[in-house]
């Protein structure tokens, strides 16, 4: 009900700005109006790459003036038309974003923005010292207008309604990516990268994806500046344009589409609305932009639907028919490990272990703390490479293996702090890890609809993670292993933080899940929890493996026992 509020106020906001163009905008309010849609259709790309998902890209304003000088060249001096110019304006800038990102989006954090932005100046420099090519310092002018079956689209109106046009357009794309499964994926990717790989999602392909996307609106964007300002120079290369589109996706809101149209609107008119104050307007600006940030750190459009929530309510949006996933892998074979060996530095963190987890069993992994359990369920998981021994999946030889392609063939686990993502709502939570595998995101909230049943907390559908009980959270983070059906299950902690008739229907469950024919392997330091539920328990200590056999006999084990208690005794 808030989204369908919110989605009212905005477009009744659209609809008096075109009342403004048509009916009392002047000639230079046009002119404003229409570079504000050239931004807004770049901001559309800077909030895939960033506001889903999370890259600090500052290498959106070089793909805006790349777009520009390949409609400035191919227009001014080979006298090509807007048909082939602007296609061509989006495609080079996202040829030169896929090696681009090949190379750099690797990098975490700071170390990526700054190689982006390392890649903006080497063009900037490029289109200075080639003058030849770009004109130089002064750019090239007489770029022709935009040319549309036969017509030159003049300045002022018609050129205003040819760039919102494509806004339209161009947000319309945007808005069905944000909400269909690339988008939901950037935002798992965003929220939680080291969950995102165990879920199966390519961490490197969504990231190359978002990059390219990203470069296509900004080329398109830069096509249409130069077609507005009929001169193209280096100017659109440096990076106060950077500065704009950031600025544009935060004010108005990150990740939304509605915000980059918001903010671009508002930041281009601003200065023009503050132009009295003479000098000054440039303080004034600056204040009203940090207050925004300040009473709106989720961007105007992030303000407007927490108000019309808090006015009017939310109410949870209709549910889609819960439907069974798929069956499981078929993997026979279960998980089989040997002389498993992890090194950080001169610390060998697990040394020689060997493990094999069979469907249908459940086998337990215990040591005292910094024994190497977490490490060991990294390597299985994909989220460390081993530095030596063999791993084999389903029979078969899956060493080194990255977190996705491990969870594609059929292996799941969870965390021993509940990962959830914040913010978000717990049927978006466990859909998340059906992206990977099912063709759109309707058929993953059906699937997670599911999974949520099986775990007896199928009203939860509707609700935010934020705020869940540790017992709940746990429960929504082992629906979201179970809704993939793994063959494998690895579990770390489950019980932790829970009470004893909430164990008990943890163990219940986990019981039901070994007797459907899964291999689950769980560490646990409560031994009440885990020796009646575990077949074979396996020790470690100090990354050796002190102890493989039943579960009934561990207790009496004085390996185990020493490896506890520092002396040999009772365990």
């Amino acid at each position: 009900m808030a989204e369908r509020r919110s989605a009212v106020i905005l477009t009744a906001g659209a609809l008096a700005l075109l009342v403004y163009a048509l009916a009392f905008a002047s000639p230079y309010g046009l002119r404003v109006l229409t570079v504000a849609g050239v931004y807004a259709l770049a901001a559309f790309g800077f909030q895939i790459v960033f506001g889903l998902g999370g890259a600090l890209s500052l290498a959106q304003g070089a793909f805006f003036g790349v777009g520009a000088y390949v409609t400035g060249i191919l227009g001014s001096r080979h006298g090509l038309g807007f048909e082939a110019t602007f296609p061509l304006s989006m495609l080079v800038p996202f040829l030169l974003a896929l090696p681009v990102g090949l190379a750099v989006l690797r990098l975490e954090s700071h170390y990526f923005a700054l190689a982006t932005l390392g890649i903006a100046q080497v063009l900037h420099l490029l289109a200075v010292n080639l003058p030849e090519l770009t004109g130089g310092s002064n750019g090239l002018a007489g770029v022709p207008a935009a040319v549309l079956f036969g017509w030159a689209v003049p300045r002022g109106l018609p050129m205003a309604g040819l760039v919102w046009g494509l806004v339209a357009l161009g947000g319309l794309i945007g808005w069905r990516l944000a909400r269909g499964r690339l988008g939901r994926s950037l935002t798992m990717l965003r929220d939680d990268p080291l969950a995102a790989g165990t879920l199966g999602l390519d961490v490197g392909r969504l990231r190359l994806a978002a990059f390219g996307i990203s470069a296509l609106f900004a080329g398109a964007a830069g096509a249409l500046a130069v077609h507005t300002q009929r001169v193209v120079s280096p100017e659109v290369l440096e990076f106060p344009v950077m500065v704009s589109i950031l600025t544009i996706s935060i004010v108005g809101g990150r990740g939304r589409m509605a915000g980059a149209v918001l903010g671009a609107v508002l930041l281009l008119h601003l200065p023009e609305w503050f132009r009295f104050l003479e000098r000054g307007y440039l303080v004034i600006y600056g204040a009203a932009l940090l207050l925004t940030i300040v009473l709106a750190p989720d961007g105007l459009t992030g303000l407007l639907h927490r108000l019309t929530a808090r006015l009017y309510g939310g109410k949870p949006r209709a549910l889609v028919e819960a439907r069974e996933p798929p069956p499981p892998p078929a993997l026979p074979e279960g998980l089989a490990v040997e002389g498993l060996r992890k090194y950080f530095g001169g610390v060998q963190a697990v040394d020689r272990v060997s493990l094999d987890l069979r469907p249908g069993t459940i086998t337990g992994l215990i040591g005292p703390n910094g024994s190497g359990k977490s490490t060991v369920i990294n390597l299985l998981s994909g989220l460390e490479r081993p530095d030596a021994g063999r791993v084999r999946l389903g029979g078969q030889d899956v060493t080194g293996a990255r977190a996705d392609r491990l969870a594609r063939a059929g292996l799941a686990r969870s965390f021993q702090a509940a990962a959830l993502p914040a913010g978000a709502g717990v049927l978006e939570a466990v859909a998340a890890a059906r992206l990977a595998f099912d063709r759109d995101a309707a058929t993953a909230e059906a699937h997670a609809h599911w999974a949520l049943d099986r775990l007896g907390v199928g009203e939860l559908a509707g609700e935010s993670c934020d705020g869940l009980p540790a017992a709940l959270r746990r429960r929504v983070e082992l629906a979201r292993a179970l809704v993939r059906r793994p063959a494998v299950l690895l579990l770390d902690e489950p019980a932790a933080g829970l009470t004893d008739g909430e164990k008990a229907d943890l163990a219940a469950l986990l019981r039901d899940l070994a007797g459907e024919g899964m291999a689950i392997l769980l560490v646990e330091h409560d031994m009440g929890f885990l020796l009646p539920l575990a077949g074979r328990v396996l020790c470690l200590d100090r990354g050796q493996l002190i102890y493989d056999g039943p579960a009934g006999e561990v207790r009496r084990d004085q390996a185990v026992a020493t490896a506890y208690l520092g002396r040999a005794g009772s365990a």
